[in-house]
């Protein structure tokens, strides 16, 4: 059984989008897509530095079009479950047919515009904690003011919260913890700060018309599978402002029978969580369209 994964903000580097637009009506489609949205995809996937792409208003819809974009150059995939991680569960609705692709950006758009203004009330930020105990590391966290915003498994949690708590944190590392990496993200996503995104994309919401999803859909709210087309909506709404247990998600995979799992364009922080925390599944990182005959023939495989 094969699981389609959509990774979130942070994975973004500059020019990523270039190769996948050298593929036969990617360019026009990106475009056509920026043309809906109002932000030139294309100029921030091939031409924009770091900084410019790590803006929130512009990393959430670009990660958004290339997962969509490698998806559609990936083909049918036959996947029986999907999921994503933050702003890839966007991603992920639109691989399960609950949101077409015009919708999920549209949504992306106003969640990314919604979260950077929530950002900029209060300087906060992310970081990665390496190793530990998660118990021990939440604790430690808690303590600190800061909130463990995304349980990942495979001995990583993502501490959110303001500068200073985050500075606390450097000097302060929980037990066990070697290593705190700070994100390439500009605010304290899936905590308390993002409540004024939560109120914006409730009224985004009211304008979409969700499906049921056609194949198993995983929530980062508690890694169940969401068979509500309506619910899914509500849930991205709602998880703007609350802990990614991507962890959860990655053991429903395996009740589910997962053998191998594909993460699409910018792949390759999914994959090495999997790699980790779900022995014996097959994993594979879309990086580039040199990355899709490995991909097809590993959907040969498990679909």
């Amino acid at each position: 059984m094969l699981v389609l994964v959509a990774p979130g903000q942070g994975a973004q580097t500059p020019g990523f989008l270039t190769p996948w637009l050298e593929l036969p009506g990617a360019a026009d489609r990106v475009a056509a897509w920026s043309d809906v949205i109002g932000l030139d995809l294309v100029h921030y996937g091939t031409q924009a530095d770091a900084d410019a792409i790590r803006d929130t208003a512009v990393a959430q819809p670009l990660l958004v079009a290339a997962g969509l974009l490698s998806a559609a150059a990936l083909g049918d995939t036959g996947a029986g479950v999907v999921a994503g991680h933050s702003v890839g569960e966007i991603t992920a609705a639109a691989f399960a047919g609950v949101l077409d692709d015009t919708a999920a950006l549209t949504l992306v758009r106003k969640r990314g515009l919604a979260m950077a203004e929530a950002a900029a009330i209060t300087a906060t930020g992310m970081s990665a904690l390496l190793g530990g105990d998660p118990e021990v590391s939440v604790a430690h966290l808690r303590k600190l003011g800061l909130t463990p915003a995304n349980v990942n498994g495979a001995g990583q949690i993502v501490a959110a919260g303001t500068l200073e708590q985050l500075a606390a944190l450097n000097e302060d590392k929980p037990e066990g913890v070697r290593k705190v990496v700070p994100l390439k993200v500009a605010g304290a996503f899936h905590t308390h700060h993002m409540a004024p995104a939560v109120d914006r994309l409730t009224e985004a919401a009211k304008a979409l018309t969700p499906t049921d999803p056609k194949v198993t859909y995983v929530s980062n709210k508690d890694g169940r599978a969401v068979h509500s087309g309506t619910e899914v909506v509500e849930r991205l709404v709602g998880q703007v402002a609350n802990p990614v247990r991507w962890d959860l998600c990655m053991e429903t995979f395996k009740e589910l029978g997962a053998t191998a799992l594909i993460e699409v364009c910018p792949g390759g922080t999914l994959t090495g969580l999997a790699k980790r925390a779900l022995p014996g599944v097959k994993t594979l990182a879309l990086k580039g369209p040199a990355d899709l005959d490995a991909a097809r023939e590993l959907i040969s495989e498990h679909a």
